[in-house]
């Protein structure tokens, strides 16, 4: 692998199999919170990990605000990696706004993957009146970015317990709370700009590798509303609820995530 790529996301692999699996991270997270549910593909899989520039261990040098101001400069970086490791059909597991990034990625390179696996993800978080409804209206989006302005670890613990909403393990939002925190501030709040001001809604019916959508049954960042809204307009995608709730079910609920998704490669993906 060239070693640019290599340094500038962080990339590292594990797994005793030759299909590949590659877990893509949510916004003010990093490759760390794949490790409960990562772990469990690498006796039959490849597992591939790495953090977009401006998360975790990435190479900030690389940063290009100009670049990274759209979700298609991440899916490039998505494609860079994928190709400097000459995959093909590769399984993506995307979360959160990866969910969208693995899928531009998948539209310019359909040979590079085999399945789309979405994890809470979204197509638009702001709400399109009557059709529409994404979770947020555009003056929440703004409260939001003008906070992390203003107090950005304020920010990071307000948040992090909501969008967790597992109130019962107080060390999950804890740990949400430091991945926020860990982040370059002005970095960090690009990201998030970019991720709730994105629409990708008209690039679904370009999409044509299989996926299964994985849907929180209690999600303030991608309601259930949008899990219809992608099983209705992706091509070949398979629903599932879950029992879970909150946005990160691979931290809070790693069983029921890797078993749903086992399930689902085990029956569609041969």
């Amino acid at each position: 692998m060239a070693a640019s790529v290599f340094d500038r996301n962080n990339v590292r692999i594990s797994g005793k199999g030759e299909r590949p699996i590659l877990f893509a991270h949510g916004f003010g997270c990093d490759q760390e919170m794949w490790r409960y549910v990562a772990s469990e593909f690498e006796q039959n899989y490849r597992v591939i990990l790495f953090d977009y520039v401006g998360s975790g261990r990435s190479d900030l040098n690389h940063y290009d605000p100009a670049k990274y101001g759209q979700l298609s400069g991440y899916a490039q970086d998505v494609l860079e990696i994928a190709k400097e490791l000459d995959l093909r059909k590769a399984i993506f597991v995307g979360h959160s706004v990866s969910g969208m990034i693995g899928t531009l990625a998948s539209i310019a390179e359909p040979d590079l993957f085999g399945r789309l696996i979405l994890i809470g993800a979204s197509p638009c978080y702001l709400n399109d009146v009557p059709d529409y409804y994404g979770g947020f209206e555009k003056k929440d989006i703004e409260e939001l970015l003008t906070m992390m302005e203003m107090n950005f670890t304020g920010w990071a613990s307000y948040l992090a317990p909501i969008v967790m909403n597992n109130p019962e393990r107080g060390e999950l939002a804890g740990e949400l709370e430091k991945s926020f925190c860990s982040r370059d501030p002005a970095i960090a709040r690009q990201f998030a700009e970019v991720t709730f001001y994105a629409d990708c809604r008209r690039e679904l019916d370009k999409v044509t590798v299989p996926s299964l959508i994985l849907q929180c049954s209690e999600d303030s960042i991608a309601p259930k509303e949008v899990g219809d809204y992608l099983h209705a307009h992706l091509k070949g995608s398979t629903l599932k609820v879950m029992q879970a709730k909150g946005h990160y079910p691979h931290l809070s609920h790693p069983e029921e995530t890797t078993r749903l998704i086992k399930e689902y490669l085990e029956t569609e993906y041969a």
